[in-house]
C-alpha cells in the first residue's frame, strides 16, 4: 500500500470518527429537532434572541440542559401546597385595588416556590429562569413576563399586568405538582379544574340553591324597581377578582 493511499485511509477514518463523536454529542445534548421538541416556544424565543442563528441558540439550549437537566425537584413539605395556594389567592384578590403590587407579590411567590422545589434561588434570577426553562419550557414565559412587569418602569397597563398573572399561573400550578404528576390537593389537573376552584369568589350552586336565589333576586328586583320607591336606579357594579381574571378565559374560549 502506497503512502498516499495510507494517508487517504487515515484521513477518512478520522473524518468518520469525528462525525460519530459529533452526532453522539448532539444527541446527548438534545440538539436539533429534539431540542425544538423539548423547548417548544422557548426554542423559538431563543432563536429570535440570537437573530435567527439556530446554531447559537441550540448551543445555549444545550448548555442549559447540561447544567440543569439532571435536577430533580424536591417535594414540598406537608401543608406547603395549601399555603402557597392561599398566598396566590390573596395576591389575585389584591390585584383589584393594587395591580402592580399584586404582580410583584406573584413574582416573589413563584421565585420562592421554585427555590423550595430545588431550583436556584431568586437572588440568581437568570440561572433560576434557565433551570425552569429546561423542566417547564412551555410555562416559563409567564414567569418571565411577571418578573419584567414587577421590575419594570411602570409603563405596563392594567390589562397587560392581568395577562401576565394569568400566564404565570400555569408555571405556578406546575411547580405545585407532586412527583407522580398530580396536584398536592385532590390530584386534579389545573386546566381541568372548575372556575370556582381557580378563582376566589365563585361558587357552583346546587339546583335548590339556584331556585332559592332566583326567587330572592326576583323579589328584591320587584321591590327595588317599584314605582315611587327609592333605589329605582342602578348603581355601578364593582368587578371582583374572579370577573377580572375570568374575562381572559372567556376570550380564549
Amino acid at each position: 500500500m502506497s503512502a498516499v493511499v495510507t494517508v487517504i485511509v487515515i484521513v477518512a477514518a478520522v473524518a468518520l470518527i469525528a462525525g460519530a463523536v459529533f452526532l453522539v454529542t448532539r444527541r446527548a445534548g438534545g440538539g436539533g429537532r429534539s431540542l425544538e421538541r423539548r423547548f417548544g416556544p422557548e426554542y423559538e424565543r431563543t432563536v429570535a434572541r440570537h437573530d435567527g442563528d439556530t446554531r447559537a441558540a441550540e448551543r445555549e439550549l444545550d448548555e442549559r440542559v447540561k447544567q440543569h437537566g439532571s435536577l430533580t425537584p424536591k417535594p414540598l413539605a406537608s401543608g406547603e401546597q395549601e399555603r402557597y395556594e392561599t398566598r396566590w389567592a390573596r395576591a389575585q384578590e389584591r390585584f383589584v385595588e393594587s395591580p402592580r403590587e399584586a404582580v410583584a407579590e406573584v413574582d416573589a411567590l413563584i421565585a420562592e416556590l421554585a427555590a423550595e422545589r430545588g431550583y436556584p434561588g431568586r437572588e440568581r434570577y437568570e440561572e433560576q429562569l434557565s433551570a425552569l426553562s429546561v423542566h417547564h419550557a412551555y410555562q416559563v414565559q409567564g414567569y418571565r413576563r411577571v418578573h419584567a412587569a414587577a421590575h419594570g418602569n411602570g409603563e405596563a397597563g392594567t390589562e397587560s399586568l392581568r395577562e401576565a398573572m394569568v400566564e404565570a399561573r400555569a408555571l405556578f400550578h406546575e411547580l405545585l405538582r407532586t412527583s407522580d404528576g398530580r396536584r398536592g390537593r385532590g390530584g386534579t389537573e389545573p386546566e381541568r379544574r372548575p372556575q370556582s376552584a381557580i378563582m376566589p369568589g365563585r361558587r357552583k350552586h346546587t339546583g335548590e340553591e339556584k331556585r332559592t336565589g332566583d326567587e330572592k333576586h326576583t323579589g328584591e328586583k320587584d321591590r327595588t324597581h317599584a314605582k315611587g320607591e327609592p333605589g329605582a336606579h342602578s348603581g355601578r357594579t364593582r368587578v371582583g377578582p374572579a370577573g377580572i381574571f375570568n374575562r381572559h378565559r372567556a376570550k380564549e374560549s
